[in-house]
């Protein structure tokens, strides 16, 4: 039997240790409830409404009576049936098309303009940026009077040059066109974050290129894009995804009860034909599948960026 003397004790770093375990606790709990309005605001705002979306996807709900379940009904008469399905899906690849390597190539030249050190280019740099700020309403409506075939601005431009201007939104030839001379007007927020990438590459890698006689041309191509790659990747994935969500623009200019999507549906983009199924003929159920095969279509795409990426996509710190 074991005297007082001889009773066994805790180790010096027991109670300590405990200590930090009932304090890291603490702190996890603490950290949870501060993130518990987020997360429940995850749950009710975003999870909740998928989940019900994919499952009223299969039924027949028009808002006012219950759901009755249609089972692939929905699906089925999207692919088999629906015309306009088609054509809003065409309109939007075709504008996709055109318009993501416009966009690029435009914010990446204007970037670099901006990269010049001169004076005063935090002024231009600002100025260039203010469009993409600008509420998307006010920005349509300025450029529907814009391209107004009768006293529009862009028209009578080309007229003073013996040029007459088409009937930009009442040709279905033209309207497209004009669509994507609107996107670019934004093009200023894409060309600050091709900015932040280009003052991101070392200068020395330029000089150096300048000591082996390299030009502007051959610097670009062999140091410039390379390294900024990474930067036009990101842009891509976001103007594929963007792009394919297009709605303001055309719901502004082309949403109107009378012809929703222009002359002969040639802007009745996919969002806007989701809309006009979903808020103004009720079947919540119908766009609600619209919606899971854009869904579909966006992570197709996305994953095939995704998996090209690895060909022309250069990480430095991988190398």
């Amino acid at each position: 039997m074991l005297t007082d003397t001889q009773q066994p004790t805790a180790r010096p770093g027991f109670w300590a240790k405990a200590r930090h375990h009932n304090l890291a606790t603490q702190e996890a709990i603490a950290g949870y409830l501060f993130l518990a309005p987020w997360i429940i605001g995850l749950i009710i705002f975003t999870i909740a409404p998928i989940v019900a979306s994919f499952v009223l996807s299969f039924t027949h709900w028009d808002i006012v009576n219950p759901p009755e379940w249609a089972s692939l009904y929905n699906y089925n008469r999207i692919f088999t049936v629906d015309k306009d399905f088609r054509q809003a899906l065409q309109v939007t690849l075709t504008y996709a098309l055109f318009t993501i390597p416009l966009g690029i190539a435009a914010g990446l030249g204007l970037s670099l303009l901006l990269n010049q050190r001169l004076r005063g280019m935090n002024i231009f740099r600002t100025l260039f940026y203010l469009p993409a700020i600008l509420p998307a309403v006010a920005v349509t409506l300025l450029w529907v009077w814009m391209f107004n075939s009768d006293f529009g601005l862009i028209n009578w431009f080309l007229g003073m040059f013996g040029v007459e201007g088409p009937h930009w939104f009442q040709s279905p030839r033209w309207v497209l066109p004009a669509l994507t001379i609107m996107s670019l007007w934004g093009v200023g927020g894409g060309a600050v974050i091709y900015l932040a990438g280009l003052q991101n590459i070392s200068p020395h890698l330029y000089e150096a290129a300048e000591i082996d006689g390299a030009g502007g041309w051959h610097k670009f191509l062999n140091i410039t894009l390379p390294l900024l790659s990474p930067t036009i990747f990101f842009q891509l994935i976001m103007s594929l995804i963007g792009t394919l969500q297009s709605f303001v623009t055309t719901f502004v200019a082309f949403g109107g009860l009378a012809a929703p999507g222009g002359p002969q549906k040639s802007a009745l983009f996919y969002m806007l034909y989701l809309y006009i199924k979903a808020f103004r003929e009720f079947k919540m159920g119908y766009a609600s599948a619209l919606a899971w095969i854009l869904s579909v279509l966006i992570l197709l795409l996305t994953l095939v960026v995704f998996g090209t990426s690895k060909r022309w996509v250069y990480y430095e710190a991988e190398k």
